[in-house]
């Protein structure tokens, strides 16, 4: 008998029928079913659910639920509803989106390093003027998160001729990559950035990480990539050193309010990109590969994979 792994979500219609069409064609081993198809007889036979953006109510009527594989890389929602509980929760790690992010990390720093807000903002005057080329390797693309999104990027700019840096909770050992930690190797790495680029997780200590202050230490027309969340960055103190020219452009894919609501300002900052959270969508397919090989290995050998340490929260 097939045991049952519930998809638990509140996603639109559309979206949940398409993820339960992907996820039975890939694990055909399991019954998956949506949360409403489930019996009240059901909810003490479950011990693993996949999830997004799941309603809290449901998750906690599963009474011998272990563990749950969330289709997203970031999990600070999750981290919350779970506080206090000994559900694990497992973060999707997937190469495929390690490599459509290091490919919207690349578009974008070369969109900036050969000024293209620039030449955009010219096209609205008709103006045709054009700025000296600078070769990547005069240039310093320094990464705040070095996990698995921000090592395979930092990889990518390397192999595109850009000198990069990167600070992270830990020193990491990456080729070619200059490692800082702490709060002054933080202030140390800013002082020398040309782009930043934010792919760091949520969690109450990367909160408003980059404010007035830490945006304060970066070098007089730096420019900002947020692919993390976004209250990882204080939006009113970005608009100050854009506003002052110190921060150059901010090309911003995430916000702390999603959509982005009409009324703000950062929609007609001339220095501002905004984007509607698409720098590395989850594929389907690919991650419910992974999604079969996890919960294959719990099936077989009890193991659960590698879970987030909810005090870090990541």
């Amino acid at each position: 008998m097939k045991s049952i792994v519930p998809f638990i979500s509140m996603l639109p219609k559309a979206d949940i029928d398409e993820w339960l069409k992907v996820l039975k064609k890939k694990l055909p081993k399991e019954r998956i079913v949506k949360f409403s198809s489930l019996k009240k007889s059901d909810y003490k036979k479950i011990d693993v659910a996949i999830v997004a953006n799941p309603n809290p109510t449901e998750v906690k009527k599963l009474i011998n639920l272990k563990w749950v594989q969330s289709v997203w890389a970031g999990v600070e929602k999750l981290v919350e509803s779970f506080k206090g509980e000994k559900v694990k929760i497992i973060r999707l790690v997937d190469p495929e989106m390690n490599r459509t992010m290091a490919e919207a990390v690349l578009s974008w720093v070369l969109y900036l390093h050969r000024d293209m807000h620039f030449y955009r903002i010219q096209q609205n005057k008709r103006i045709w003027k054009e700025n000296d080329y600078i070769k990547p390797s005069k240039k310093i693309v320094s990464f705040i998160g070095l996990g698995e999104l921000g090592s395979a990027s930092a990889v990518k700019l390397i192999k595109n001729g850009f000198n990069v840096c990167g600070w992270s909770r830990g020193k990491k050992n990456i080729s070619k990559v200059k490692s800082f930690t702490g709060k002054l190797g933080l202030k140390k790495m800013l002082k020398q950035t040309d782009i930043l680029v934010c792919l760091i997780p949520l969690t109450k200590q990367t909160k408003y990480l980059l404010n007035y202050k830490t945006l304060s230490y970066l070098k007089r027309g730096a420019s900002i990539i947020n692919f993390a969340r976004g209250a990882i960055i204080n939006v009113k103190d970005l608009v100050r050193h854009l506003n002052s020219g110190k921060i150059k452009h901010a090309v911003l894919d995430v916000f702390e309010q999603e959509p982005l609501p009409k009324a703000s300002i950062l929609w007609k900052h001339k220095n501002v990109t905004v984007l509607p959270h698409i720098s590395a969508h989850t594929n389907m397919e690919t991650a419910s590969d992974i999604f079969y090989k996890n919960i294959r290995m719990y099936r077989l050998k009890n193991r659960i994979p590698k879970s987030v340490d909810k005090v870090r929260g990541y």
